[in-house]
Order: structure tokens, then sequence, then C-alpha cells
């Protein structure tokens, strides 16, 4: 028996019900999961690593029963940290939860963040600036002396950076530990302005986050274009090198 059509809804009001479902169905995901707002896991395409070596050994010839004052100025590569330095590629998109796309905004112009962490599993939503009581837990796990001049302590001594945004989290200007990567091998003058900061970050579990403010095609450290530069611990006295995690945040 057929329908009354009474009892039907129209044509127009049966097609908005239709799109109106479908915009749900795909709207679902981003509104259910968090982590499409935070920083994702980027694909490393290029690795190259490369270490210092040290300079030869200097002499010098004196006659026995010669007194001799040196002055010696040696410069020796820390074992307690390393850099990353690189470029970012990437695109801003729409996808749902099974990463198929609906739309893709390509984009030659990259802002961000670049964050690491030995964390793998950092908790986002409780992103804030480090405490020192981080500092001092990763420097313990780390074999830091608190006292060494390139403890993470006094390395990360200053709250001087510009502000930017982690997932849906605000971090304001000059409120984290903060400092600024060398420029042509030269210091930067202390300012939120300065270019490739890192700021140090640390999530409610206490995992530090080291946080590469993007800074596209600029003249980095040795005078070629970079998109950031960065610095992390490492333990000098591990027979194995920690592992370090990398998420990209795109702006």
């Amino acid at each position: 028996m057929r329908t009354s059509s009474a009892f039907r809804a129209p044509p127009t009001a049966r097609m908005r019900l239709t799109v109106l479902l479908i915009a749900l169905i795909l709207l679902t995901p981003l509104i259910s999961h968090f982590a499409l707002s935070a920083p994702a896991g980027p694909i490393i395409t290029y690795n190259n690593t490369e270490n210092v070596t040290p300079a030869p050994a200097a002499s010098i010839t004196t006659a026995g029963g010669s007194f001799t004052t040196l002055v010696l100025n040696a410069t020796t590569q820390t074992p307690r940290w390393k850099a990353y330095v690189g470029n970012v590629t990437g695109r801003f998109t729409l996808q749902n939860a099974a990463n198929y796309t609906l739309y893709d905004w390509g984009t030659a112009y990259v802002g961000g963040e670049v964050y690491s962490s030995r964390n793998g599993s950092v908790d986002w939503p409780t992103i804030g600036c480090v405490q020192n009581s981080s500092i001092v837990s990763e420097q313990n796990a780390l074999n830091f002396s608190a006292s060494a001049v390139d403890s993470i302590n006094r390395t990360f001594n200053r709250t001087v950076h510009r502000g930017f945004w982690v997932g849906t989290t605000r971090i304001a200007n000059s409120t984290c530990r903060a400092i600024a990567t060398y420029l042509n091998s030269t210091n930067q003058s202390v300012s939120e302005n300065a270019k490739f900061q890192e700021v140090l970050l640390q999530d409610g579990g206490s995992s530090l986050i080291y946080s590469a403010l993007i800074d596209q095609d600029t003249a980095g450290f040795s005078n070629q274009p970079f998109d950031f530069q960065m610095i992390v611990p490492e333990d000098e006295y591990s027979t194995m090198p920690h592992t370090y995690y990398f998420w990209v945040e795109l702006s």
C-alpha cells in the first residue's frame, strides 16, 4: 500500500536532511578527535648527520732549562647537546579519521612550530611552560650537573620569545624559558623578534618538549637557508643515544 503524501517530507526538505546528515558524518571525527587540532608527526625524508673533527695537536719547541708561560685557547664539542636543523614542507587539509581528504589547501608559505621530546606520547591538551622541577628531573635523568655551564637550566635561562599556539593552547609571548640559536655563527640580541627561537615546554606528565619556531627560508647558523634550528640535550655517559620524537604544527 502506498504511503499517503501527507506523511512524506517535501523533496527539498529531504534533500536538506540528507545534506545535514552527510555534514554531521564528516564533521564527527573532527569533533571527537582533539588530535586533529594538535601537532602531528611528520615524515622525515632527509637525514644527514655529521660530527666535528677535532683540531690536530699543537706543538712548541723550547730549550732545556727554559720556563714557558702559555695561553691556550681550545674549542671542545659538547657531548651533552645535539642539534637538528632543516626545512619544513606541508599542506593544510581537511580529512576524516581514515585520512581521506575532502579538501586540500596547498601552501607555499610555511609557518608554525617543530616540536621534539624524548616522550613519544605527549599529552598536548595539558601543554604549558616548563616548570623548574621538571628541568631538575630531566637533568637528573640525563646525568647533567646543575652547575655546568651547559646544563638545561643555564642554557634556557631567559624568558624572551614571541607568542604562538600549540593546538588550542596559547603560549603568550615571553612567558616560558627560551633561547634564540645563532645566525652566521653569531649570537643574536635578546628580542621577541629574534629568528630561530626555541621555547621549552612541558605537558601535564612533566615531559619536556623543545619547540622550535619556524622562520621559513631564513639564513641560519651557517648562513644557509633553513626553516628551523633546534638543540636538545643528551646523556654523555649513555652507551646508546636517546631517541627524540618529532611533531610539526603548521600555521
